[in-house]
């Protein structure tokens, strides 16, 4: 395949401090569906997830467990790589910044910036927020605080560290917003970062002091100091393409499409794109900035402790549930409050009484009375409905959804109005059933890149010569479980 049937998308790299919450949950479900809709469309996928394991908090975390910053991370990689079966994902690659080729990578990426005389050092104190691993300036801190993570104390750097020159870059990236007018979606994130670059860029700190956190990259002929976490962070989305040594494979799928959260906005769409600029790499395609979850009107976040875990949901609703909510009630660009009783009444709503009650009834009804269909797949319609009728090319998930519900609701209408079980006839049964049955293959279809394991068991029961009643897609929630 030529390159323009390559793709490649990227999530953040969460810290591994602590269990995944629901959060990032709901930006790999989303980056899971473009994914998926670009597989639908003939594309090879690469889809990129994976743990961030420097820093200073996670080098805390590990000497207060008494464990080296691998072996504290250890465990924790192994849930968010679990999240894969959890929420039904499909990515492809899972990395961790300790594995010892991304350390490479980014050792690789030091010196190309420095050979461009991009990096160099200085004395210099600041304020710092352990828990964004964030330089943070008086106007930033609320009350002496970081917004973010209020329940900290901010720390006071005193030393002698590396600096990259943003500030040689302000002109360049601005050059590269107004010749891509679509690099940062949503576009008031865009004009939100445009506004920050062309306010001027101060240089930022690269490193720290080896002896007071050696849990980070060895720098490049410097045994005393280690890369900042974000600089080797970000290196990630291409040393996971086996950047430097792939030639060819970075070539074809670089570059990519980022997700983030908004607290991820200058990290990914003017830090690594000025970074690039100085190693004389392409910058990045796309980058995607979802809005944040909230509990109770608070972002939910590992710092706050108001995390909801999504292995906990998973046990209660089902992966797909959990997907369905997150894709119709969490709007992708904007703020959106989680509430499990709006998860218990969309799963008995939507999925046991919609889509669960139509399959269901239609199944039932054409093993009933023996009637036999040929229904074939066709990608290519579902892609082409999805393309052009659902919204899913802008990114509105939630959109796409409410557009298939329609046709989900319409079915079971018809069913109802026309009602076959009244009818005598065979052949006036089967004139009912069978375009049913060809609608609801027709919408698992287009479910596969929301909701794959249920649209899998669908598509496998409708194209059965004898289509006949299957286990409960979703059953029902009892009391027991509403009420908790």
């Amino acid at each position: 395949m030529s390159k323009t049937n390559k793709f490649y998308i990227t999530t953040t790299l969460p810290y591994t401090n602590s269990d995944p919450h629901i959060g990032f949950a709901a930006e790999l479900i989303k980056a899971d569906v473009i994914a998926r809709y670009q597989r639908l469309q003939g594309r090879e996928v690469i889809f990129n997830t994976g743990t961030d394991e420097h820093g200073l908090k996670i080098y805390q975390q590990a000497v207060a467990a008494g464990l080296s910053a691998r072996a504290y991370c250890d465990p924790l990689a192994e849930r968010f790589k679990s999240l894969k079966e959890t929420l039904n994902l499909s990515f492809t690659n899972f990395i961790r910044t300790s594995d010892e080729h991304h350390e490479k990578a980014a050792q690789v990426f030091w010196q190309k910036c420095q050979d461009n005389g991009d990096i160099y050092k200085k004395a210099y104190s600041v304020k710092y927020c352990v828990g964004c691993e964030m330089e943070k300036t008086d106007s930033e801190l609320v009350d002496g605080h970081c917004s973010l993570h209020p329940n900290r104390e901010i720390e006071l750097i005193e030393e002698e560290n590396y600096f990259f020159r943003f500030s040689k870059y302000q002109q360049p990236l601005l050059d590269f917003y107004n010749a891509n007018p679509d690099f940062v979606v949503p576009i008031h994130r865009f004009t939100e970062i445009k506004n920050f670059v062309s306010s001027g860029l101060q240089d930022f700190s690269i490193s720290r002091l080896k002896s007071k956190m050696p849990n980070g990259v060895a720098i490049p002929g410097d045994d005393e100091q280690v890369m900042y976490v974000w600089f080797d962070a970000l290196v990630n989305y291409i040393s996971t393409l086996g950047w430097p040594e792939d030639e060819e494979n970075f070539n074809n799928y670089w570059p990519a499409i980022q997700v983030c959260g908004k607290d991820n906005l200058r990290q990914q769409s003017a830090m690594w794109q000025a970074m690039l600029l100085s190693a004389q790499l392409p910058l990045s395609k796309q980058v995607l900035i979802f809005g944040f979850l909230t509990a109770n009107g608070q972002k939910i976040s590992k710092s706050l402790g108001n995390g909801v875990d999504p292995y906990e949901l998973t046990d209660k609703y089902g992966g797909e549930a959990l997907r369905y909510y997150l894709l119709t009630e969490i709007l992708p660009f904007e703020d959106g409050d989680f509430s499990e009783e709006r998860l218990r009444i969309k799963y008995n709503a939507d999925l046991a009484n919609g889509l669960g009650n139509l399959v269901a009834r239609v199944s039932t009804l054409l093993e009933k009375n023996n009637i036999t269909t040929n229904l074939v797949v066709n990608d290519k319609s579902s892609i082409l409905r999805l393309t052009t009728e659902s919204g899913l090319n802008d990114y509105q998930f939630h959109r796409a959804l409410q557009y298939i519900w329609q046709d989900i609701a319409a079915c079971n209408e018809e069913l109802t109005i026309k009602a076959p079980w009244k009818l005598t006839e065979v052949s006036e049964i089967a004139a009912v059933l069978k375009p049913l049955a060809a609608r609801i293959l027709d919408i698992a279809l287009m479910l596969q890149v929301f909701l794959p394991l249920t649209a899998e068991k669908i598509i496998k029961q409708f194209t059965q010569t004898q289509i006949s009643k299957a286990e409960s897609l979703f059953p029902r929630l009892i009391a027991e479980v509403e009420t908790k």
